[in-house]
């Protein structure tokens, strides 16, 4: 029996989830959408938790911290493609 390997990382149910290729969202979802963004704290802290990890000097609690942070950041810039894709069909459609 072949088993399919399948990633099931939460940022990859996340891409299988939102399906950001498939532009169907109205254009008032999409544009909610694309307001959504990290607070200026949030920022700040993933900045800071990145410069660690460059310089090798993170804990395993910072790297897991940072490691959600990127995978916030992943399922915002799905959405966010979604929502673009979505306004450019609408546009297109007019």
């Amino acid at each position: 029996m072949n088993a399919v390997l399948t990633d099931n990382s939460a940022v990859a149910v996340w891409r299988r989830t939102i399906q950001p290729s498939n532009g169907d969202l109205s254009p008032d979802e999409a544009r909610v959408i694309l307001r959504l963004k990290l607070s200026a704290q949030d920022l700040d802290r993933a900045d800071d938790l990145a410069a660690k990890a460059r310089l090798g000097e993170l804990s395993p609690q910072e790297e897991h911290e940072l490691n959600d942070y990127l995978s916030v950041g992943s399922v915002l810039e799905f959405l966010k493609s979604k929502a673009r894709l979505s306004l450019r069909k609408t546009e297109a459609s007019t």
